[in-house]
């Protein structure tokens, strides 16, 4: 994991100002046992447990990622991937699409059809364009990979389940929060989105998500 992003700090300061709810989030969650955004820096990685992720619970998802990371011998890169048969990935409890979308991931880097250093140089929604080229990737996955191996400050996924639960919440909205409220606070919140969504996930589920 590597260290605190930059602007964490500066964008609690900002945020607290901005909103009297998200102060009142960022307190309850203050050190020592506060828990911040680190990442990997391994977009394979990333991919991949994002991949296994889609469309199951976060207990489930854990499970298969535990029997895919042993199939791996712990090893969760391009090369020992791409040497397990589709039999192997799916004896993990992966479906057929997600032993494609992991298959694919690992020849597009090998071959580099699919280039992860060009991301750094790209503006968030370029990258989110790029990633979701990948299959298996659409918007929500690749704005958890900006978020979480990038560290990008201003990520507001609102196809993301858990940020509209937190939002409903905290804020005395009905399930689901309307859209234009859902803007207005990305509007208040940026260029801090990330760490908005951050603490608004901390609200519902105090245990930290990593991908």
């Amino acid at each position: 994991m590597t260290k605190v992003p930059k602007y964490w700090i500066k964008a609690k300061t900002y945020l607290s100002k901005k909103d009297k709810i998200m102060s009142r989030l960022i307190k309850n969650y203050q050190s020592p046992s506060e828990t911040i955004l680190t990442s990997r820096r391994d977009i394979f990685y990333s991919l991949c447990k994002s991949i296994i992720g889609q469309q199951i619970s976060v207990v489930a998802a854990n499970s298969v990622f535990l029997k895919f990371k042993k199939k791996c011998n712990n090893k969760i890169n391009t090369k020992t991937v791409s040497k397990l048969t589709f039999s192997q990935l799916k004896s993990c409890g992966l479906s057929r699409q997600k032993v494609l979308g992991i298959k694919s991931l690992a020849k597009q880097i090998i071959d580099k059809s699919f280039n992860p250093k060009l991301i750094s140089n790209m503006s968030d929604e370029q990258a989110i364009i790029y990633l979701s080229n990948l299959r298996q990737i659409g918007r929500w996955s690749a704005e958890m990979i900006l978020l979480f191996t990038y560290n990008r400050s201003n990520i507001w996924p609102i196809q993301d389940i858990g940020l509209l639960r937190a939002i409903s919440k905290n804020y005395k909205k009905n399930y689901l929060p309307p859209e234009k409220f859902v803007n207005t606070l990305k509007k208040r919140f940026s260029p801090y989105c990330s760490v908005a969504t951050w603490y608004l996930w901390r609200s519902i589920d105090p245990e930290p998500i990593q991908y």
